[in-house]
């Protein structure tokens, strides 16, 4: 009898179950930023800002002032050698007296700048010292025997004359005691009144050894 009692048992279908709460989980995926910077964006990041073309202006005004620096002393150290009189004629040097100058003759030629006079002529030493420099001024004259220009010129001695005329200044060779030497002034942009007539020349700058 309880066998057969087991073996009729039916379980309970699922209606009969009683109902448990029922915990619901909705997830939402989200996707997260990546942190790691992409290359343009780091190199973007860390480029550093283009530099400014440095400017030329002061080196220019630098250069400038270097150069009137330069032509100042320049000015100067003539000043200090060469006494400029009213008329702007500069007195003669102490040792001129001891220099002559002769055989003037000119010439033109054509240059970068325009026509170049050439002043040749022959420098003779008649003093004691040995000569290494000469600084000779040129007074030009118009017609009316009036001063139309006046030249500071370096006197530079004529080293060879074939095939052309080539000079040297005078402290590559010395004038000694007692010589003599052929020379050459050269005069640029001349003035339109002068006579074509040889300039008087004054020995004005004389260095000596």
């Amino acid at each position: 009898m309880a066998q057969n009692s087991s073996a009729n048992h039916t379980p309970p279908s699922p209606q009969s179950l009683p109902r448990r709460g029922r915990l619901s989980c909705r997830c939402k995926i989200v996707s997260m930023p990546d942190p790691t910077p992409s290359p343009q964006s780091a190199s973007s990041m860390f480029t550093p800002p283009p530099r400014e073309k440095p400017s030329r202006l002061p080196w220019l005004i630098a250069a400038g002032a270097v150069l009137v620096i330069v032509g100042l002393i320049g000015f100067y150290n003539f000043s200090q050698k060469a006494k400029i009189l009213p008329n702007g004629e500069a007195a003669l040097a102490p040792y001129a007296s001891h220099l002559t100058i002769s055989n003037v003759q000119l010439s033109q030629a054509g240059s970068m700048v325009g026509t170049a006079t050439y002043i040749d002529g022959t420098i003779t030493n008649t003093g004691r010292k040995t000569v290494t420099g000469v600084t000779v001024q040129a007074v030009f004259h118009d017609f009316d025997h009036k001063t139309t220009q006046v030249s500071n010129l370096s006197l530079n001695l004529i080293r060879t004359r074939v095939p052309y005329v080539d000079t040297e200044p005078v402290s590559s060779a010395p004038i000694q005691p007692g010589k003599s030497a052929e020379f050459r002034l050269i005069a640029d942009q001349m003035s339109d009144s002068w006579d074509q007539s040889p300039p008087e020349l004054r020995i004005v700058q004389v260095d000596t050894q």
